[in-house]
């Protein structure tokens, strides 16, 4: 018979999880309340003199046209660097968990670019479209564009999600692949006997049985254009031309370390985090509703 054990009168299990307890409260809550202490506060450039300001830089932030350019961007960065990571590594997996010979090779390939770090792959990004040795620049121009990231906000852009999908392609891969690869035999059997379309197949069967993945994806996507960009941004566009790519981690960065203005940043740095915070309670509050685990 198995002894059952029981912490009713021991401080120990308190000592577990006194680490994970520190690192939040050191690493996310005193930061965010400093945060939000500075959001109301109006700092000289060289933090020797603050005054109370009440919700003023919030007003500057809401009501400022680069803050609302920064936020219409995001929104679209996001959105599109989502769907198209998401849609690129399902299609590859498919494709990946039909190899039958060189499997391990081909699945290695593909894997290889999560363990690049943000701002190597926006390195790497920026030496292809450099307009003296980047291939991709050549290319772009070769086949008719008038290519110019520097200058133009469209090529900018295009860039900047380009780079930021091929990061993250590989990690959705492996998800959806192990995805894919836990699904039974039987169930994809007894599939192909009742639907002879590959494609409908997929569709009613295959992706349903996927959907806790590709939630569980979708939130880590989103959270990975919002934040984890930043990297890329900062080496390849650094918000260039005129703030066309500036995402508002980036701006945060900016006025914060570049603009020296504390108080503004603090206040975008809040506004940004009841943003993720509300899209997250969106997402596990309705679209969870639609997955069936």
């Amino acid at each position: 018979m198995m002894k059952r054990v029981q912490f009713e009168h021991s401080p120990l299990p308190y000592l577990f999880i006194a680490p994970q307890i520190i690192i939040i409260v050191i690493f996310f809550l005193w930061p965010a309340g400093q945060a939000i202490y500075q959001s109301f506060l109006l700092e000289d450039a060289f933090g020797l003199s603050s005054k109370f300001v009440w919700f003023r830089n919030y007003k500057d932030t809401i009501f400022s046209d680069a803050w609302l350019q920064a936020a219409g961007f995001t929104i679209v960065f996001s959105t599109i660097v989502t769907v198209l990571s998401l849609g690129l590594a399902l299609l590859l997996a498919v494709k990946a968990n039909e190899v039958l010979q060189g499997a391990r090779t081909y699945k290695t390939l593909l894997m290889w670019a999560y363990a690049i770090a943000p701002p190597v792959a926006g390195l790497m990004g920026n030496l292809m479209f450099n307009p003296l040795v980047g291939d991709m620049y050549k290319f772009m121009n070769a086949i008719g564009f008038d290519f110019d990231h520097k200058l133009d906000p469209w090529d900018a852009s295009f860039v900047v999600i380009l780079i930021s999908v091929w990061k993250q392609v590989s990690v959705n891969f492996i998800f959806f692949l192990s995805g894919l690869q836990g699904i039974p035999n039987s169930v994809i059997e007894a599939a192909t006997m009742d639907c002879k379309s590959s494609f409908r197949r997929f569709w009613t069967i295959t992706f349903p049985l996927l959907a806790p993945t590709t939630f569980f994806l979708m939130v880590i996507n989103i959270t990975y254009a919002f934040f984890d960009t930043f990297g890329i941004i900062d080496t390849t566009t650094q918000g260039a031309p005129g703030g066309a790519t500036n995402t508002l981690v980036f701006k945060v960065y900016q006025d914060g370390f570049r603009g020296a203005d504390i108080g503004g940043s603090s206040a975008q740095s809040v506004v940004l985090m009841l943003m993720v915070l509300a899209l997250t309670v969106i997402q596990f509050r309705f679209i969870e509703k639609k997955v069936h685990y």
